[in-house]
């Protein structure tokens, strides 16, 4: 059992919304936030590492909101919605950009096409989370 959903049942502030849409945007953002900061990472090892300036700006940026972002998701106790709802849309725009850049490096390099991946789950997730 996961630590976020073992949270989840003990905490004494039940969340109004789904336990699994907020579980699976939680686990998303702290994924694509390593994805994130793996593929800048590996951009840097690159041999052009200056044909990778963007995406390595877009994937850091992307990390720190998708972590910012599972920050705030996993605190429960008086949550301001108007917040928490304009940062999954940061979220969202951040992976939505990010995946995009990565996708166009992804039929070279793997760790883009990975981290394209990592956003576009992270997308869609914030986006269920929204929607509720």
């Amino acid at each position: 059992m996961s630590y976020i959903k073992q949270m989840f049942e003990t905490h004494p502030v039940n969340p109004s919304s789904d336990h699994a849409t907020v579980i699976e945007c939680i686990t998303a953002c702290y994924s694509c936030t390593e994805a994130c900061n793996a593929c800048a990472d590996a951009c840097l090892g690159e041999k052009d590492v200056a044909q990778m300036v963007d995406c390595i700006r877009d994937c850091t940026d992307c990390g720190d909101i998708c972590f910012a972002t599972a920050r705030i998701m996993s605190r429960f106790t008086r949550t301001d919605f108007k917040l928490a709802g304009a940062q999954l849309r940061a979220c969202i725009q951040a992976c939505e950009s990010c995946g995009a850049m990565c996708e166009k490096h992804g039929a070279k390099m793997e760790h883009c096409r990975v981290c394209a991946e990592a956003c576009r789950r992270c997308a869609k997730a914030c986006e269920a989370l929204l929607a509720q």
